[in-house]
């Protein structure tokens, strides 16, 4: 009696684990694929439809580097957040349910991910917050509201792509900062039920 009362308290907490994970897995995959649209629309509204032009500023190539960075991890978390779904069906199955330090290293890389993402953006929006700065500083200083400064060259404009590019910037910022919480969420939940409750021997 008291066996099977401890096998259905056990069976109950990591059937209440993989509700987390499917239920937080499915949020961020969600989350992360409108946030990461929001700018692709953004970009389409300003070149195709607003026909706004981008103006000479050219980009550093760090820039380029560090946007396709951060393009490839959002990409990854999107995945990677699938994957906690699927997670969620084999933690349910004792026969298939993996043990606690493949659970953990599954988190982990989410955690690790998100740190990076939220990062790269962060550096990404320094970088062209500084950039904009910098323009705004060779405009005259005036109180007049000019976005375009003249003869200073090629870095003498300031257009609607840079306030868009900063808005897209924060778009991903948030969706890895939605990724490092619920994968530490998700982290915590793990490290508790497997602690609880005897390791299983799945990988």
């Amino acid at each position: 009696m008291f066996k099977r009362l401890t096998n259905n308290l056990q069976r109950s907490e990591f059937d209440s684990l993989a509700k987390a994970f499917s239920r937080l897995g499915w949020t961020g995959f969600w989350m992360q694929i409108i946030l990461g649209s929001v700018p692709l629309v953004l970009m389409f509204f300003v070149f195709i439809i607003a026909r706004s032009p981008a103006g000479p500023r050219a980009g550093l190539p760090l820039v380029e580097y560090l946007t396709a960075a951060s393009l490839l991890i959002l990409i990854f978390t999107i995945l990677w957040f699938y994957r906690y779904t699927r997670l969620a069906r084999r933690i349910t199955d004792p026969a298939t349910r993996p043990s606690m330090l493949s659970a953990t290293r599954t988190v982990w890389t989410g955690v690790v991910a998100g740190s990076l993402g939220i990062m790269t953006s962060m550096l990404l929006m320094l970088i062209e917050t500084g950039n904009l700065l910098f323009n705004f500083l060779k405009a005259p200083q005036g109180g007049v509201p000019v976005f375009q400064t003249t003869g200073a060259g090629s870095m003498g404009w300031v257009s609607t792509i840079d306030m868009a590019s900063l808005m897209a910037l924060n778009l991903f910022l948030f969706a890895e900062l939605i990724v490092l919480v619920f994968s530490l969420w998700l982290l915590f939940r793990t490290t508790q039920t497997y602690r609880e409750s005897p390791q299983p021997s799945g990988k």
